[in-house]
Protein backbone atom coordinates (compact mmCIF):
# COMPACT_ATOMS: atom_id res chain seq x y z
CA UNK A 1 0.00 0.00 0.00
CA UNK A 2 1.23 3.46 -0.65
CA UNK A 3 1.78 5.58 1.93
CA UNK A 4 -0.57 8.79 1.38
CA UNK A 5 1.01 10.75 4.60
CA UNK A 6 4.11 11.21 2.52
CA UNK A 7 4.66 14.66 1.58
CA UNK A 8 4.95 15.68 -2.06
CA UNK A 9 9.04 16.17 -3.30
CA UNK A 10 10.04 19.39 -2.84
CA UNK A 11 10.42 21.89 -5.83
CA UNK A 12 13.81 23.61 -5.96
CA UNK A 13 13.10 27.16 -6.48
CA UNK A 14 14.64 30.05 -9.05
CA UNK A 15 16.16 31.34 -5.93
CA UNK A 16 18.14 28.03 -5.38
CA UNK A 17 19.10 27.46 -8.88
CA UNK A 18 20.99 30.61 -9.26
CA UNK A 19 22.79 29.82 -5.87
CA UNK A 20 23.87 26.65 -6.83
CA UNK A 21 25.41 27.86 -9.89
CA UNK A 22 26.83 30.89 -8.53
CA UNK A 23 28.40 27.74 -6.24
CA UNK A 24 29.65 25.85 -9.05
CA UNK A 25 31.10 29.04 -10.93
CA UNK A 26 32.77 29.74 -7.79
CA UNK A 27 34.37 26.49 -6.95
CA UNK A 28 35.60 26.50 -10.87
CA UNK A 29 37.67 29.70 -10.38
CA UNK A 30 38.87 28.62 -7.30
CA UNK A 31 40.41 25.36 -8.82
CA UNK A 32 41.51 26.84 -12.04
CA UNK A 33 42.53 30.53 -10.77
CA UNK A 34 46.02 29.81 -12.41
CA UNK A 35 44.74 29.96 -16.06
CA UNK A 36 43.04 33.17 -15.28
CA UNK A 37 45.53 34.49 -14.15
CA UNK A 38 47.34 33.80 -17.12
CA UNK A 39 44.82 34.94 -19.35
CA UNK A 40 44.63 38.22 -17.76
CA UNK A 41 47.31 40.51 -18.93
CA UNK A 42 45.12 39.97 -22.60
CA UNK A 43 42.37 40.75 -21.54
CA UNK A 44 43.98 44.02 -20.20
CA UNK A 45 45.84 44.36 -23.54
CA UNK A 46 42.58 44.31 -25.37
CA UNK A 47 40.61 46.30 -23.08
CA UNK A 48 43.48 49.29 -22.89
CA UNK A 49 44.41 49.02 -26.35
CA UNK A 50 40.76 47.99 -28.66
CA UNK A 51 38.22 48.92 -26.40
CA UNK A 52 39.20 51.90 -24.31
CA UNK A 53 40.20 53.61 -27.87
CA UNK A 54 37.04 53.15 -29.28
CA UNK A 55 35.65 55.83 -26.89
CA UNK A 56 37.41 58.58 -29.70
CA UNK A 57 35.38 56.99 -32.56
CA UNK A 58 32.96 59.78 -31.78
CA UNK A 59 34.89 62.47 -33.15
CA UNK A 60 34.16 61.00 -36.65
CA UNK A 61 30.60 62.41 -36.14
CA UNK A 62 31.72 65.83 -34.66
CA UNK A 63 33.61 68.85 -35.23
CA UNK A 64 36.45 68.04 -33.91
CA UNK A 65 38.82 70.41 -32.49
CA UNK A 66 42.06 69.48 -30.64
CA UNK A 67 41.74 72.43 -27.98
CA UNK A 68 38.08 72.06 -27.28
CA UNK A 69 38.63 68.08 -26.89
CA UNK A 70 36.14 65.19 -28.25
CA UNK A 71 33.19 66.32 -25.30
CA UNK A 72 34.11 70.36 -26.31
CA UNK A 73 33.43 69.62 -29.81
CA UNK A 74 30.30 70.05 -31.41
CA UNK A 75 28.09 67.44 -33.15
CA UNK A 76 27.78 67.64 -36.80
CA UNK A 77 26.17 63.97 -37.56
CA UNK A 78 26.91 62.57 -40.76
CA UNK A 79 28.48 65.59 -42.59
CA UNK A 80 32.32 63.96 -42.49
CA UNK A 81 31.03 60.70 -44.34
CA UNK A 82 29.04 62.63 -46.43
CA UNK A 83 31.98 64.58 -47.51
CA UNK A 84 34.02 61.49 -47.64
CA UNK A 85 32.09 59.52 -50.31
CA UNK A 86 31.68 63.16 -52.40
CA UNK A 87 35.72 63.03 -52.17
CA UNK A 88 37.55 61.56 -55.59
CA UNK A 89 40.28 60.82 -53.90
CA UNK A 90 38.97 58.59 -50.88
CA UNK A 91 36.70 56.27 -53.66
CA UNK A 92 40.10 56.20 -55.48
CA UNK A 93 41.32 54.63 -52.15
CA UNK A 94 38.69 52.82 -51.54
CA UNK A 95 38.88 51.16 -54.88
CA UNK A 96 42.67 50.39 -54.96
CA UNK A 97 42.37 48.59 -51.38
CA UNK A 98 39.04 46.32 -52.92
CA UNK A 99 41.52 46.07 -55.97
CA UNK A 100 44.63 45.09 -54.26
CA UNK A 101 43.16 42.84 -51.86
CA UNK A 102 41.31 41.37 -54.71
CA UNK A 103 45.10 40.16 -56.15
CA UNK A 104 46.26 39.07 -52.71
CA UNK A 105 43.43 37.15 -52.36
CA UNK A 106 43.24 35.56 -56.38
CA UNK A 107 47.26 35.10 -55.46
CA UNK A 108 48.74 35.83 -52.37
CA UNK A 109 46.23 33.11 -50.33
CA UNK A 110 46.72 29.78 -52.66
CA UNK A 111 50.83 30.15 -52.67
CA UNK A 112 51.13 29.36 -48.88
CA UNK A 113 48.77 26.58 -49.23
CA UNK A 114 50.78 25.34 -52.73
CA UNK A 115 53.93 25.82 -50.62
CA UNK A 116 52.36 23.87 -47.37
CA UNK A 117 51.74 20.94 -50.21
CA UNK A 118 55.25 21.09 -52.09
CA UNK A 119 56.97 20.63 -48.77
CA UNK A 120 54.57 17.63 -47.49
CA UNK A 121 56.01 15.96 -50.95
CA UNK A 122 59.91 16.26 -50.08
CA UNK A 123 61.46 13.08 -48.62
CA UNK A 124 64.71 14.69 -47.82
CA UNK A 125 64.53 15.57 -44.29
CA UNK A 126 67.63 17.76 -44.39
CA UNK A 127 66.76 19.62 -48.04
CA UNK A 128 63.16 20.40 -46.45
CA UNK A 129 63.98 21.56 -43.21
CA UNK A 130 66.88 24.08 -45.51
CA UNK A 131 64.36 25.13 -47.86
CA UNK A 132 61.56 25.39 -44.69
CA UNK A 133 63.81 28.04 -43.11
CA UNK A 134 64.87 29.81 -46.65
CA UNK A 135 61.35 30.71 -47.41
CA UNK A 136 59.84 31.50 -43.39
CA UNK A 137 63.39 34.18 -43.43
CA UNK A 138 61.14 37.44 -45.05
CA UNK A 139 58.40 37.43 -42.65
CA UNK A 140 61.18 37.61 -39.90
CA UNK A 141 62.97 41.13 -42.14
CA UNK A 142 61.51 44.52 -41.21
CA UNK A 143 58.93 46.26 -43.92
CA UNK A 144 61.67 48.74 -43.57
CA UNK A 145 64.50 46.20 -45.01
CA UNK A 146 62.01 44.57 -47.39
CA UNK A 147 61.05 48.04 -49.19
CA UNK A 148 64.57 48.84 -49.60
CA UNK A 149 65.49 45.40 -50.95
CA UNK A 150 62.31 46.00 -53.57
CA UNK A 151 63.78 49.67 -54.27
CA UNK A 152 66.96 48.38 -55.37
CA UNK A 153 66.05 45.40 -57.00
CA UNK A 154 64.00 47.61 -59.79
CA UNK A 155 66.13 50.28 -59.22
CA UNK A 156 66.45 51.67 -63.13
CA UNK A 157 70.05 52.16 -62.94
CA UNK A 158 71.53 49.31 -60.77
CA UNK A 159 68.52 46.95 -59.92
CA UNK A 160 68.70 43.47 -60.90
CA UNK A 161 65.47 43.38 -62.89
CA UNK A 162 67.16 46.49 -65.08
CA UNK A 163 70.40 44.86 -65.54
CA UNK A 164 68.86 41.52 -66.74
CA UNK A 165 66.42 43.36 -69.03
CA UNK A 166 69.94 45.67 -70.50
CA UNK A 167 71.76 42.36 -71.38
CA UNK A 168 68.16 41.46 -73.97
CA UNK A 169 68.53 44.87 -75.00
CA UNK A 170 66.12 46.38 -73.74
CA UNK A 171 65.23 49.90 -72.15
CA UNK A 172 65.73 50.15 -68.66
CA UNK A 173 62.34 50.87 -66.73
CA UNK A 174 61.73 52.61 -63.23
CA UNK A 175 58.88 50.55 -62.35
CA UNK A 176 58.24 51.79 -58.72
CA UNK A 177 57.25 55.54 -60.92
CA UNK A 178 55.08 53.61 -63.23
CA UNK A 179 51.16 52.98 -61.39
CA UNK A 180 50.49 49.58 -63.76
CA UNK A 181 53.48 48.36 -62.31
CA UNK A 182 52.65 49.44 -58.79
CA UNK A 183 50.43 46.60 -57.84
CA UNK A 184 52.00 43.41 -59.71
CA UNK A 185 54.99 44.55 -57.21
CA UNK A 186 53.05 45.26 -54.43
CA UNK A 187 51.41 42.34 -54.62
CA UNK A 188 54.73 39.67 -55.21
CA UNK A 189 56.67 41.37 -52.59
CA UNK A 190 53.42 40.04 -50.10
CA UNK A 191 53.42 36.60 -51.48
CA UNK A 192 57.28 36.28 -51.49
CA UNK A 193 57.44 37.81 -47.66
CA UNK A 194 54.42 36.53 -45.99
CA UNK A 195 53.59 32.78 -48.66
CA UNK A 196 56.36 30.61 -46.07
CA UNK A 197 55.31 31.70 -42.87
CA UNK A 198 51.80 30.92 -44.00
CA UNK A 199 52.73 27.98 -44.92
CA UNK A 200 53.04 26.62 -41.09
CA UNK A 201 49.59 26.41 -40.43
CA UNK A 202 48.25 24.30 -43.12
CA UNK A 203 51.76 22.17 -42.95
CA UNK A 204 50.34 21.36 -39.07
CA UNK A 205 46.86 20.71 -40.41
CA UNK A 206 48.60 18.25 -43.20
CA UNK A 207 50.02 16.63 -40.01
CA UNK A 208 47.29 16.01 -38.79
CA UNK A 209 45.64 13.89 -41.03
CA UNK A 210 45.39 10.17 -40.49
CA UNK A 211 48.58 8.44 -41.93
CA UNK A 212 45.70 5.22 -42.07
CA UNK A 213 44.25 6.87 -45.46
CA UNK A 214 47.32 7.27 -46.83
CA UNK A 215 48.05 3.54 -46.60
CA UNK A 216 44.81 2.63 -47.20
CA UNK A 217 45.55 4.24 -50.56
CA UNK A 218 48.98 2.94 -51.46
CA UNK A 219 47.08 -0.53 -50.99
CA UNK A 220 44.21 0.59 -53.85
CA UNK A 221 46.74 1.74 -56.13
CA UNK A 222 47.00 5.67 -56.07
CA UNK A 223 49.93 7.61 -56.48
CA UNK A 224 51.37 10.79 -54.51
CA UNK A 225 49.41 12.98 -57.15
CA UNK A 226 45.88 11.26 -56.22
CA UNK A 227 46.53 11.18 -52.71
CA UNK A 228 47.45 14.98 -52.61
CA UNK A 229 43.88 15.49 -54.22
CA UNK A 230 41.52 12.75 -52.68
CA UNK A 231 43.12 12.89 -49.39
CA UNK A 232 45.33 15.75 -48.34
CA UNK A 233 43.54 18.33 -49.82
CA UNK A 234 39.99 17.54 -48.61
CA UNK A 235 41.69 16.63 -45.14
CA UNK A 236 42.68 20.20 -44.67
CA UNK A 237 39.91 21.58 -45.95
CA UNK A 238 38.61 23.38 -42.55
CA UNK A 239 41.39 24.97 -42.02
CA UNK A 240 41.65 26.73 -45.74
CA UNK A 241 38.06 27.92 -45.06
CA UNK A 242 38.96 28.97 -41.72
CA UNK A 243 41.59 31.04 -42.87
CA UNK A 244 39.99 32.03 -45.72
CA UNK A 245 37.56 33.81 -43.41
CA UNK A 246 40.40 35.37 -41.37
CA UNK A 247 41.85 36.94 -44.91
CA UNK A 248 38.62 37.76 -46.11
CA UNK A 249 38.04 39.95 -43.02
CA UNK A 250 41.52 41.81 -43.54
CA UNK A 251 40.34 42.82 -47.39
CA UNK A 252 40.09 46.71 -46.32
CA UNK A 253 43.90 46.59 -44.00
CA UNK A 254 46.19 46.73 -46.69
CA UNK A 255 49.42 46.15 -45.67
CA UNK A 256 49.86 50.05 -44.89
CA UNK A 257 54.21 50.04 -43.87
CA UNK A 258 54.56 48.32 -47.32
CA UNK A 259 52.52 50.84 -49.30
CA UNK A 260 53.76 54.06 -47.71
CA UNK A 261 57.06 52.62 -48.51
CA UNK A 262 56.71 51.95 -51.76
CA UNK A 263 54.25 54.43 -53.50
CA UNK A 264 54.64 57.75 -54.05
CA UNK A 265 52.29 60.65 -55.55
CA UNK A 266 53.19 59.21 -59.43
CA UNK A 267 52.06 56.28 -58.21
CA UNK A 268 48.88 57.80 -56.21
CA UNK A 269 46.39 56.06 -59.00
CA UNK A 270 46.81 52.65 -58.15
CA UNK A 271 48.87 52.77 -54.91
CA UNK A 272 46.59 54.70 -52.45
CA UNK A 273 44.79 53.10 -50.44
CA UNK A 274 42.50 54.11 -47.26
CA UNK A 275 44.96 53.06 -44.20
CA UNK A 276 47.51 55.68 -46.41
CA UNK A 277 44.22 58.25 -47.29
CA UNK A 278 44.06 58.01 -43.51
CA UNK A 279 47.08 58.76 -42.42
CA UNK A 280 47.86 61.75 -44.84
CA UNK A 281 44.28 63.30 -44.23
CA UNK A 282 44.66 62.69 -40.19
CA UNK A 283 48.51 63.14 -39.38
CA UNK A 284 49.84 65.16 -42.24
CA UNK A 285 46.99 67.45 -42.82
CA UNK A 286 45.48 67.46 -38.98
CA UNK A 287 42.15 66.48 -40.22
CA UNK A 288 41.21 64.17 -37.24
CA UNK A 289 37.84 63.82 -37.48
CA UNK A 290 37.58 63.41 -41.45
CA UNK A 291 40.38 60.57 -41.09
CA UNK A 292 38.21 58.98 -38.13
CA UNK A 293 35.26 59.10 -40.12
CA UNK A 294 37.09 57.03 -42.71
CA UNK A 295 38.78 54.65 -40.90
CA UNK A 296 35.21 53.62 -38.77
CA UNK A 297 34.00 53.43 -42.87
CA UNK A 298 36.61 50.92 -43.05
CA UNK A 299 36.10 48.61 -39.91
CA UNK A 300 32.45 48.67 -40.84
CA UNK A 301 32.72 47.15 -44.08
CA UNK A 302 35.80 44.72 -42.86
CA UNK A 303 32.93 43.60 -40.15
CA UNK A 304 30.68 43.37 -42.46
CA UNK A 305 32.64 40.70 -44.92
CA UNK A 306 34.00 39.03 -42.25
CA UNK A 307 30.37 38.23 -40.66
CA UNK A 308 29.22 37.52 -44.30
CA UNK A 309 31.94 34.96 -45.03
CA UNK A 310 31.37 33.01 -41.95
CA UNK A 311 27.55 33.20 -42.26
CA UNK A 312 28.48 31.44 -45.85
CA UNK A 313 30.94 28.83 -44.64
CA UNK A 314 28.96 27.67 -41.86
CA UNK A 315 25.63 27.31 -44.10
CA UNK A 316 27.37 25.54 -47.06
CA UNK A 317 30.33 23.79 -45.55
CA UNK A 318 29.65 23.65 -41.91
CA UNK A 319 32.88 25.03 -40.68
CA UNK A 320 33.18 28.26 -38.84
CA UNK A 321 35.08 30.56 -36.61
CA UNK A 322 32.10 30.52 -34.18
Amino acid sequence: MVDQTSSPPKVRTDEALKTDRLTRTLDHFRREWQIYAMLLPTIIWFVVFLYKPMYGLQIAFKDYSIFRGVQGSPWIGLEHFQTLFANDSFIRAVRNTITISFYNLLFGFPAPIILALMFNEILHATYKRTAQTIVYLPHFISSVIIAGIVITAFSPTVGVINTVLGWLGMDSIYFLTQPEWFRPIFVGTGIWQEAGFGSIVFLAAIAGVNPSLYESAVVDGANRWQMMWKITIPSILPTILIMLIIRIGNVMEVSFELVILLYQPATYETADVVNTWVYRQGLQSGQYDLAAAAGLFNAVVAFVLVMTANTLSRRFSRTSLW
